[in-house]
């Protein structure tokens, strides 16, 4: 509807104190501008302290982070890697840029993410390069089954944690189980650097490389030389700024995306066609994007075109990589989980600056639609 206030799915949230123009001005005042500096330098050693893991390397993308992750861990052309099939095809395009094959893996309805036993069938029918589970919408993969698996298998794990910056399993925080994790800050995500990405690894060895290859390769001499292939993928001192302000703010920002999915979950609780995302209790989420299942009459496009009609932004679950028409051709090991919770999902509206007459708006909307039908049909 013209002239409603416009919300949004999840867009950036700068901190009231002004922390990210402290570091941005900064970097200005000493001319540091370039894709190094302080604030590269001081961003990487804060997130790898709040993670507790002992190394990172700061990069333009997740993508060129998961990017780089691969090619440290050996992936080259016709290897095959495992990665999940219901995520964003970030997830899987660096594989092809390494000239790779990627094979996915089912879902499971208990965490929405990597099924331990999808993976565990892909085994017996492949020999990986490399496993990259993701922690979807700041939910945690279980952990414990996939790296059993990858370790009796003696293959390189890789956590696309992406969207799930300040969530932990057990206890830990997802990226550092694995032998690389990833961060993106893009835009949307629970903290940003407008762009930008980090690789995190204990692996000191790796992380030194992987700077090294994405300052172009530039080998110690006086003059410009190069022994092997670069990439331009360096984080800028001025986007770090930000990320370090962002930083400051990270544990605010959970709780409030905790708040929203609570909000979600105890005024929708009436609706029997509505089932919110899985939260396991040893998974402590970020709670970056409140999801729900709807199983009843009503479809996903139904609930979006309302919201939509008012102004609010809302988005499908992400459809699952074998129905991508440039990845259909790549194998697909499951029984089609991805694909029920893709036709029957909806990404709601979770930005943190949303106000609780905003999420009354959003509910009052949703029960609307909800209500002309009292038909629910059978899911799982």
């Amino acid at each position: 509807m013209a002239g409603c206030k416009k919300i949004y799915l999840s867009s950036p949230h700068m901190s009231d104190e002004g922390y990210e123009r402290n570091y941005i001005k900064e970097a200005f005042e000493t001319n540091w501008i370039a894709p190094l500096g302080k604030n590269v330098n001081e961003f990487e050693n804060e997130l790898t302290k709040y993670v507790k893991i002992k190394h990172g390397v700061a990069l333009s993308s997740g993508t060129a982070a998961i990017h780089m992750a691969l090619k440290a861990a050996g992936v080259g052309k016709g290897d095959v890697v495992f990665c999940p099939s219901l995520t964003f095809s970030a997830t899987v395009n660096p594989i092809i840029y390494e000239n790779a094959i990627p094979v996915f893996i089912d879902s499971n309805f208990e965490t929405w993410n990597m099924s331990s036993s999808a993976l565990e069938k892909a085994f017996e029918k492949y020999t990986p390069k490399a496993v990259i589970v993701v922690h979807l919408y700041g939910l945690s993969a279980e952990m414990d089954k996939i790296i059993e698996i990858c370790k009796k298998h003696n293959v390189a794990l890789i956590e696309d944690a992406a969207e799930s910056l300040g969530t932990k399993y057990k206890g830990k925080y997802t990226g550092t189980f694995g032998d690389y994790g990833i961060y993106s800050f893009n835009g949307n995500k629970i903290i940003t650097t407008s762009g930008g990405g980090i690789l995190i690894s204990n692996n000191k060895e790796k992380i030194d490389k992987v700077r090294f290859w994405s300052t172009q390769s530039r080998d110690k001499a006086r003059h410009y030389q190069h022994s092997e292939l670069g990439f331009n993928y360096r984080m800028s001192n001025i986007l770090a700024g930000i990320g370090r302000g962002q930083l400051k703010v990270l544990d605010e920002r959970i709780e409030k995306k905790k708040y929203i999915f609570e909000y979600y979950k105890r005024e929708l609780s009436e609706l029997d066609s509505i089932k919110m995302m899985p939260i396991n209790e040893w998974n402590e989420p970020n709670y970056w994007l409140s999801c729900l299942i709807l199983t009843g009459k009503v479809t996903p496009i139904d609930i979006i075109e309302a919201l939509e009609e008012e102004n609010i932004e809302s988005r499908p679950i992400w459809k699952p990589m074998q129905m991508q028409p440039f990845f259909e051709r790549y194998d697909f090991i499951g029984s089609g989980i991805s694909e029920r919770i893709f036709e029957n999902g909806v990404c709601l509206p979770s930005d943190t600056k949303m106000t609780d007459k905003d999420l009354e708006r959003i509910c009052k909307i949703i029960k609307g639609v909800c209500k002309r039908d009292g038909i629910v049909k059978k899911w799982q």
